[in-house]
């Protein structure tokens, strides 16, 4: 599992500890100390021959791993885009069959929150961020056509403990229904190529999400059962941005013609 250290690896890497015979965690950040059934490895996804050294033997990749909000063009380019092609190509070589890759709901941010679609709905990237998701979903599929492998690709909504913003009662996946979706996608007998929309059975979900069925994933959570709470403590004002599914990624820039001049949006939520 690559990005090891992040919020979203820290959840996974409890939640699934046990479930396998062995999890090999990869972070450039300090992952701690190895508890039973874990194996750390400290590598940064630009080093090519760390990601394919530390890809020999192992059953299944869940790549994680990127800069996780929006960043100049550049950056993106080095960390999310050359990293994730590590990542599967390293896969290849070592005859690793199954690939889950962490892509964003801000592969289609810039639909309007009043349209629903779903995984087949031509993509819409709010950011540069939503571009290097689209650009490893694509990379997926050309690894599952042209080298048999299968691969999912998590559309992954708002990661939080609970909701806590309007926005999140639609787009809100919680810890363990994160937990669940990996272990479905592990575990999924014929898995193929799957994108799926990483999110809880939220009442006010904007996203049809056919391939869950498919895989066996079943979300146990509800954004609706925090949105008194929400309500209650909710004082942000209304943005243009409100009316879209990115949210703030899918904010314009003021000035034009400055391609490094990037909102600083964070999270990848």
């Amino acid at each position: 599992m690559t990005g090891a250290a992040g919020r979203i690896g820290a959840v996974l890497r409890e939640g699934l500890r046990g479930r396998y015979a062995a999890l090999r965690l990869l972070d450039v950040e300090d992952l701690g100390t190895a508890r039973d059934g874990e194996e750390l490895v400290t590598a940064d996804l630009r080093d090519y021959a760390r990601v394919e050294a530390a890809a020999e033997g192992v059953d299944a990749v869940v790549h994680l791993g990127a800069i996780p909000g929006e960043a100049a063009f550049a950056d993106i380019c080095e960390h999310n885009l050359v990293g994730t092609y590590h990542v599967f190509e390293a896969a290849r070589r070592q005859g690793v069959q199954r690939v889950v890759y962490a892509s964003s709901n801000h592969a289609t941010g810039f639909y309007p929150v009043s349209e629903r679609i779903g995984p087949d709905a031509p993509v819409r990237p709010d950011s540069y961020y939503g571009v290097s998701k689209v650009f490893g979903e694509a990379l997926g599929r050309l690894y599952v056509d042209k080298f048999a492998m299968q691969v999912a690709c998590l559309r992954i909504g708002s990661f939080r403990e609970r909701p806590t913003s309007r926005r999140e009662l639609s787009t809100w996946l919680s810890h363990r229904d994160a937990v669940d979706l990996v272990r479905c996608c592990l575990d999924a007998p014929a898995l193929g190529f799957a994108i799926v929309y990483g999110l809880s059975a939220n009442t006010r979900s904007w996203w049809d999400n056919p391939e869950a069925d498919r895989i066996g994933y079943r979300p146990a959570d509800d954004a609706e059962s925090f949105a008194g709470e929400v309500a209650a403590n909710d004082d942000h004002p209304t943005e243009p941005t409100d009316s879209l599914q990115g949210g703030p990624f899918a904010a314009r820039e003021a000035t034009a013609g400055q391609p490094h001049g990037v909102p600083p949006v964070s999270g990848g939520a």
